[in-house]
């Protein structure tokens, strides 16, 4: 299904459940067994409320001053590099940021280990074969690590701040009244770390986009709005993940099509931000576009449609777009630096798609005290 009729069709409750409805594969990789995403109703609405509680203003911008300082730390490490790996330099800089604000302890000897855990939770977990498999031990491994500091902060072992999503959902109760499991604990504060980690896919895509249309770096350079109108236009424009999934509730039909009971539906995201129905021009790259956008949330679902509140819609949306913005400045305003000969193309074939060399970045320079 593709289109903003089709996707708010596609979140209307009483027509799909979205148990069941992700392949197997992924729910052992990507969602981990239990988490919100697979929940319908009442539990989807108590579950998604621990998770909203923690996407505050002043929560988000606590992350984005942690995420800031590791961002000037490794500009100057960088510098003295000869290469510079963009997606894999900012995946562990996110997950030490992300770490210390959901209130997990990260141990500098084991930074680089689970970052490269966390990544594989969503970068390998559409493939095949041995790719496929070490992100299944990666999930095993990283529910073990934190269900580890669930028992310890239940304990009285670990006291994450008050507000951290640590504690939050440490301490949550379902509509049962009793504590998550220490493993459903651990999907879900992992349902923050890794979709965390994984805006270093969108932060690479800004890195290209930077790189293809240079006009846009001085307007990111002002305290307008124009960087949040470059970030959406990256999130609408570049391929991030291709569809969600949900299965009907029983029969019905929609438009002469005919939907039977228990079927497997794929709301088609990419497409549906590509649309020529709602986009003019729509294979053009214009940040411009989004200052008389409607706000629709059927139009644009980069990260799913419909209500924060109410439907399976990313509740760190609001996180990714500031994380974004964040990054955009620093690549425009604080730092310089060369691209070696490389493929810069999109990889369509994997998921997530990016370019095929990475970003690679070399002699680059950081302004100290710059924009950021």
């Amino acid at each position: 299904m593709t289109g903003p009729e089709a996707a708010e069709l596609f979140y209307r409750q009483d027509l799909f459940a979205r148990s069941g409805a992700a392949p197997g594969r992924v729910q052992k990789t990507l969602f981990g067994q239990g988490g919100v995403q697979g929940l319908d109703g009442e539990a989807h609405r108590h579950r998604k409320q621990m998770f909203m509680s923690l996407m505050t203003p002043e929560r988000i911008e606590a992350l984005k001053e942690l995420t800031a300082e590791w961002w000037r730390t490794y500009a100057q490490k960088w510098t003295t590099m000869d290469r510079v790996i963009l997606y894999d330099e900012v995946q562990e800089l996110l997950t030490r940021a992300v770490c210390a604000w959901v209130g997990v302890p990260l141990p500098e000897a084991e930074a680089g280990r689970r970052a490269a855990e966390l990544t594989a939770l969503f970068d390998y977990a559409g493939s095949v074969g041995p790719k496929h498999w070490w992100s299944r031990l990666s999930r095993r491994r990283c529910e073990s690590w934190i269900e580890g500091i669930v028992e310890q902060i239940r304990a009285g072992d670990l006291s994450p701040p008050e507000g951290s999503a640590a504690r939050v959902i440490a301490t949550w109760r379902d509509q049962d009244g009793a504590l998550l499991s220490p493993r459903i604990a651990a999907v879900e504060l992992l349902n923050i770390l890794r979709p965390t980690v994984a805006v270093a896919v969108f932060i690479v895509f800004a890195a290209h986009a930077l790189h293809g249309f240079p006009a846009c770096r001085p307007k990111l350079q002002t305290g307008d709005e124009y960087p949040e109108l470059f970030v959406q236009e990256i999130r609408r424009l570049y391929p991030f993940f291709p569809a969600v999934m949900a299965r009907t509730r029983h029969n019905f039909e929609w438009n002469g099509y005919r939907f039977p009971r228990g079927r497997r539906v794929m709301l088609d995201l990419y497409g549906t931000n590509r649309d020529a129905r709602a986009w003019d021009a729509p294979e053009e790259f214009r940040p411009d576009r989004f200052r008389s956008w409607d706000g629709s949330p059927f139009n644009f679902i980069p990260q799913g449609g419909g209500d924060h509140h109410m439907n399976h819609r990313c509740p760190g949306e609001w996180m990714t777009i500031e994380l974004m913005k964040l990054s955009c400045r620093f690549l425009a305003a604080s730092i310089e630096y060369d691209l070696p000969d490389q493929d810069l193309r999109i990889d369509i074939t994997r998921l997530p798609a990016i370019p095929k060399s990475r970003f690679v970045m070399s002699n680059l320079r950081y302004a100290i005290g710059g924009a950021s």
